[in-house]
């Protein structure tokens, strides 16, 4: 029987020692040993001779049985992987006749004359059975059972009495993988791999409670090998690179001890990362040229992924194995083209930006490596065509998900500072234009991460040679996979948005009017700009769309192409600009209007303001547009008016060539249309002289019909108290406010807002205030819309003298005079960017106010040209001089008109 197991000594002359590695351990008495160097070597299994080891559990593939551990097993095939795996060895073989296998005995160490013999190491531990029946006496028989009646007599190994212990209780199967993988949270689990299927996937036990998984490595892919009908790999085909790419795996992790990461489930494989103290297989695996990355399982990975990008480039760079034909399809971009900076002017779609470069210049930019929400069930025809849309259909607003794709974007960028690194060009193809993809951050966020991970864009699949990707590809593959379980926006199975937008045409508008016209200020954001001072609303209270043109200017139109019904018409003189000017401003900016009128087209007509600007008054100042005749009906026409001439002034633009008027001759222009003094009194009650000397008025007639409008809401607000902070002011509101003197209602517009408090004016009555937010309400609808019953004035045909002492006397005076119930007034002329300029007089004695303060010395005349006032000139004249002769207030000390009287600073 000694042939049957092998020889047992290697100084035998016919079996001389031999060198190899230890590959792997199949049993306690069985090993492969790699007998020579090669890619990959030849290779044998050897049994060790003379012993018998307890037989491992088997799995009961295909058919078999399954079985479970012997005692001490396990303990055994881990005493020899831990002592013999990636270590050269000595051994000797010998195949036996009609044996399957050969039989030999191991030596670890440098030297033969003085290596360990492992089957005596086993022997010694208890952890293997010598063979007794059948056995001729030899020295080396012999002293093996003297080892193991050592080893019995100590009760080592399985001479042990709790053998029972070491039986292990393998799991060969996980009923529910992703609860297994989820429960694992991302941890570390020590494991050791027992196979290698391919390149990218092995098998391996999780300790410490020895679940079998087959294991996919995240993030790459090797070559694999073809199966036959039977499922095993087919020898007669060869893959390229998969035995290389098998073996460069082997020879690293076969039977070694590493950590794996669970990161998700493939149908009845694990995906994870495998840990090894000497690097990352992946990464080694890529650098080599065995495999390529892997979109779908990267993006399971919770870091590393740059890295295996990186090794997977090196390997491209240097045309390694699977890269040998490999040609870049990625130009390469530098300096400027590749990383700029710039302001978001536009979102075009949701995955493209319109950007203003520091230059000036316009760039459109898509955001690398996304898509935007796209339209669902609209296949092609027969003939491979789409087919057409429903008649009124919006994509912005009529695709799930689209609109507030484009709102995300909006809201966090336009307006705002990006930065910008070109990933890569797409070159023109099929009628659509070269587009730059890039990687667009804000505050470092980057733009199309974010989008994604609200679930408002999906990441394009790439093949796996494609190179034209985001740089932060595998960030967005993960944010889309968290968006994906979560199941935000377009991953979302219910409460898909819908938006039923209405198109405001000509018989819509004169529905919506009213409702607009009584609201005073509406949001709004500007969708499209047409021209200077027409621009397309999008009002999301409403849900509806309108066109709005501003009031109170004439604006340049810009070019316009030809439509079916009129042909291409050129742009008036700086009609472009004035596009340009309210384009840049207003685009995609959340906006607020007021609607005054509707022209016959449908489209209203008011006031638009962003960021607190009139934009009508902006367009005036930047010289873009003049003031329409119907705008001195405005309450804007002041500002308009006084922004008109410093443009003219500063001959910006339209007024580029404008010459101004000489004075005289404008005068005797005025006085030939107004050749005489008008006198229309109107019986007013001043209710407020600010400190400026301008005066508020109340018709006397208005008066009650104020008092009734102020009972009403405050018996509104009686029956409904307004909750306390509920609203939020905003400069330019109409609203409801407390006055703090008598703690009652009054109407009040919104001046100024610091903080948390608001300066207000009461528009009834034109006194102003400071007030917490708090004291401030919205007020009823009803109440708005009515015009403020205190308009104001300035007083005619004077000035103030500069002394501030003397200034503050006759507005004292001044007050002190009007204190009465009723005075008559009449609007003398309109000085331009002042309020109108008028003469008071006394109810019943008649007396002029004005000509009573020029008598107590306390304002000065001034020296107007016009004919018609000539003669109330004259008359404050003359009571200027009998006040300069009494030596009254500011004559005191003389004549100070003057020049040696100027340092008194009351010189006109």
């Amino acid at each position: 029987m000694e042939s049957l197991h092998g020889p047992t000594t290697m100084t035998t002359q016919h079996n001389q020692p031999k060198r190899g590695i230890v590959k792997q351990i199949l049993s306690g008495d069985t090993i492969i040993i790699r007998a020579a160097v090669g890619a990959p070597p030849p290779e044998k299994t050897l049994s060790f001779s003379s012993i018998i080891a307890p037989k491992l559990a088997r799995r009961g593939a295909d058919g078999g049985q399954e079985t479970k551990d012997e005692a001490w097993a396990w303990e055994a095939r881990e005493f020899l992987r831990k002592k013999l795996v990636g270590e050269e060895v000595w051994f000797t073989a010998e195949k036996p006749p009609n044996a399957t296998r050969e039989y030999g005995v191991v030596y670890l160490g440098k030297d033969p004359a003085s290596a360990e013999n492992i089957t005596e190491s086993l022997v010694s531990e208890g952890l293997v059975t010598v063979r007794r029946e059948g056995i001729k006496a030899a020295p080396e028989i012999s002293h093996l059972i003297e080892l193991e009646d050592a080893a019995r007599a100590a009760g080592k190994g399985k001479w042990g009495s709790n053998a029972s212990e070491h039986v292990r209780d393998i799991k060969w199967s996980i009923e529910n993988m992703r609860t297994f993988v989820d429960k694992q949270a991302g941890k570390p689990m020590k494991a050791i791999i027992e196979h290698v299927r391919d390149g990218s996937t092995v098998r391996a036990f999780l300790l410490p409670d020895f679940y079998h998984i087959t294991l996919m490595i995240s993030g790459i892919r090797c070559p694999g090998f073809k199966l036959d009908d039977k499922g095993k790999p087919d020898p007669t085909v060869k893959v390229p690179y998969a035995e290389e790419a098998r073996y460069f795996v082997e020879i690293r992790l076969l039977q070694r001890d590493v950590e794996i990461i669970l990161e998700s489930v493939n149908n009845n494989n694990f995906v994870g990362t495998i840990l090894h103290p000497k690097g990352n297989i992946a990464e080694a695996l890529l650098k080599e040229g065995f495999a390529r990355c892997v979109d779908w399982s990267m993006a399971f990975m919770k870091s590393g992924a740059d890295k295996l990008r990186a090794a997977e480039r090196k390997a491209k760079e240097g045309r390694l194995r699977l890269w040998k034909d490999w040609q870049s399809t990625t130009p390469q971009i530098t300096g400027k083209e590749k990383e700029f900076g710039g302001t978001v002017v536009e979102i075009i779609n949701g995955d493209a930006l319109s950007l203003r470069l520091p230059n000036n210049q316009l760039k459109k930019v898509f955001l690398s490596s996304i898509r935007p929400p796209k339209e669902s069930g609209r296949g092609t025809d027969e003939d491979g065509k789409l087919p057409p849309r429903p008649k009124g259909f919006r994509p912005l607003y009529d695709v799930p998900w689209m609109f507030e794709a484009r709102e995300f974007l909006r809201k966090k960028l336009v307006g705002k500072k990006v930065h910008v690194v070109v990933d890569y060009i797409q070159e023109a193809r099929d009628n659509f234009p070269e587009k730059i993809c890039a990687t667009v951050t804000i505050g470092g966020v980057n733009v199309a991460e974010a989008l994604v991970s609200k679930g408002l864009a999906t990441v394009i699949r790439y093949r796996p040679d494609d190179d034209q990707r985001s740089s932060h590809y595998d960030d967005l593959m993960s944010a889309e996979t968290k968006a994906s379980k979560s199941q935000k926006g377009i991953h979302a199975k219910k409460d898909i948005p819908t938006h039923r937008v209405i198109e405001i045409d000509a018989v819509k508008a004169k529905q919506y009017f009213p409702s607009f016209q009584r609201a005073q200020r509406i949001d709004a954001i500007v969708e499209f700009v047409a021209s200077g001072s027409r621009l397309r609303l999008f009002i999301p209270k409403e849900h509806c769309l309108c066109t709005f043109l501003l009031g109170g200017i004439a604006c340049p139109r810009g070019a316009r192409p030809a439509t079916n019904t009129a042909p291409a018409s050129e742009a008036e003189p700086y009609g472009e600009e004035a596009l340009a000017f309210t384009k840049e401003r207003c685009l995609q900016h959340e906006v607020s209007i007021q609607v005054e009128s509707l022209d016959k087209a449908g489209n209203f007509i008011g006031w638009l303001w962003i960021d607190n600007v009139n934009l009508s008054v902006a367009l005036v100042e930047e010289g873009f547009a003049a003031v329409h005749p119907t705008a001195d009906r405005s309450e804007y026409y002041r500002q308009l008016k006084a922004g008109e001439d410093n443009a003219k002034q500063q001959k910006l633009r339209r007024w580029k060539e404008y010459v101004e008027e000489k004075e005289e001759e404008q005068r005797i222009e005025e006085e030939q249309a107004n050749p005489d003094r008008k006198l229309n009194y109107e019986e007013v009650v001043i209710t407020e002289v600010t400190a400026d000397g301008t005066f508020f008025v109340q018709s006397f007639q208005q008066g009650p019909k104020a008092e009734a409008l102020n009972m009403k809401f405050r018996q509104e607000f009686q029956a409904n108290p307004p909750l306390p902070g509920a609203y939020t002011p905003k400069r330019g509101d109409i609203c409801a406010a407390k006055y703090s003197v008598d703690d009652e209602w009054y109407r009040a517009k919104v001046e100024k807002i610091q903080g948390s408090n608001a300066t207000v004016l009461y528009i009834d009555y034109g006194n102003r205030e400071t007030l917490n937010i708090t004291r401030l309400a919205s007020l009823p609808a009803a109440c708005a819309t009515e015009r403020p019953f205190a308009s104001e004035y300035s007083l005619a045909c004077i000035n103030f003298p500069k002394d501030p002492e003397f200034k503050a006397l006759a507005i004292k005076y001044f007050r002190e005079d009007t204190s009465v119930n009723k005075l008559l007034l009449n609007v003398e002329y309109r000085p331009q960017g002042a309020p109108p300029a008028a003469t008071l007089l006394t109810e019943g004695q008649e007396e002029d106010v004005i000509k009573n303060l020029i008598s107590d010395g306390l304002l000065l005349v001034d020296n107007r040209r016009e004919r018609r006032l000539q003669k109330l000139i004259s008359e404050y004249k003359s009571a200027e001089e009998a006040a300069r002769k009494k030596h009254a207030n500011i004559w005191e000390y003389g004549d100070i008109t003057d020049d040696d009287a100027k340092e008194f600073g009351l010189a006109r």
